[in-house]
């Protein structure tokens, strides 16, 4: 670990104490700390406003099934952020599980940094992660009517119906499946003289 991360995991210890959950982690040249759901807002409020930390930019926020993950046995939901420090040129991922698998929740930070609005939308659709306090959590990418979350590792691979968007009722309707079964071999060219005629 060079003297940089080393720096940065030093002061996270020093500042965030025991709101980090174990130790942090340095992987890729990045430091990844866990923190707690009930700690999760203050300890983001801290990270983006202590002078010594100063992480100003929220560059990317997401969700994560651990349902089928390698024989894991932990909380299911987690909402994964990536944090930039333009002052000190360095970055923090932080990670945070929901306390429940049922009803995944955790606090929004779109008060500490707006950029998160969508990218909560987008966890809130594809994971059903719900964050608490964010100003208008609804679906971003699927349809009002969209019933599931399709990237949940239970959401099923097929469907009975499709949705498409028709031009004369001018509306998205649903209609039956139509998918004519296919052959999925690749095509392999074994003629001796291919290509030379």
């Amino acid at each position: 670990m060079n003297q940089k991360l080393e720096r940065l995991c030093l002061l996270l210890k020093e500042i965030l104490g025991r709101g980090i959950v174990g130790e942090p982690v340095v992987a890729f040249a990045e430091v990844t700390i866990e923190v707690a759901a009930k700690d999760y807002l203050a300890l983001m409020g801290k990270l983006r406003n202590e002078p010594e930390l100063s992480f100003e930019q929220l560059i990317d926020l997401s969700g994560i099934d651990y349902s089928e993950f390698n024989g894991y046995a932990g909380k299911r939901f987690a909402v994964v952020s990536h944090l930039t420090s333009i002052r000190h040129n360095w970055r923090l991922r932080v990670k945070v599980f929901a306390d429940d698998d049922s009803f995944p929740i955790v606090a929004s930070v779109t008060e500490v940094w707006n950029s998160a609005n969508w990218y909560e939308r987008e966890a809130f659709d594809l994971y059903g992660i719900h964050f608490d306090g964010h100003p208008d959590l609804r679906r971003i990418l699927t349809d009002y009517g969209f019933v599931g979350h399709p990237f949940r590792k239970d959401f099923p691979v097929f469907g009975h119906v499709e949705m498409r968007y028709d031009p004369e009722q001018k509306r998205v309707i649903y209609q039956a499946v139509t998918i004519e079964p296919r052959e999925v071999t690749p095509r392999i060219v074994r003629e001796e003289d291919y290509g030379r005629g």
